[in-house]
């Protein structure tokens, strides 16, 4: 495992688990957390799922790293529109885990262009994707102009 020099560090605190509230320390963001009915959960009306927090991490932090890989290219991704699909379920070997799509659009950069700043962003910048390598199946679509 590399090790890092932290940056910055975010802090949340979560209770009442899948069917409570989170919170960042600095008070960010905030969320009332539900079981999804599909779960067997109560499904609350405007709650939130860990993978609902999950998924919007990680498109935004996706979406900054393409524009990373773009810039070194003297291009601009800024106007990419990635959106992360996060689902959950249960594991061959028990227990549940989670799988990931990675929706990439954007019109004014050439598909095969498009899919090599992703494919970079993927492979070697974003630190969602590095914390996700070989635990969770991320499947990368991008769609061009």
């Amino acid at each position: 495992m590399d090790k890092i020099t932290p940056l910055f560090t975010a802090k949340a605190t979560a209770q009442g688990g899948r069917n409570g509230t989170t919170r960042a320390e600095d008070g960010t963001i905030q969320a009332t957390l539900s079981v999804p009915k599909a779960m067997g959960g109560p499904g609350k009306e405007g709650a939130s799922t860990p993978e609902h927090l999950f998924a919007a991490g990680y498109a935004a932090c996706f979406g900054g790293a393409m524009d990373f890989v773009a810039s070194q290219q003297k291009k601009s991704a800024k106007n990419a529109k990635v959106t992360c699909s996060v689902s959950i379920g249960p594991r061959e070997g028990g227990g549940f885990g989670l799988s990931v799509v990675l929706h990439v659009e954007d019109p004014s950069i050439p598909t095969a262009e498009l899919q090599a700043i992703a494919n970079e962003a993927h492979e070697k910048i974003c630190p969602y994707s590095h914390a996700t390598r070989g635990n969770v199946d991320v499947k990368l679509e991008v769609v061009g102009g």
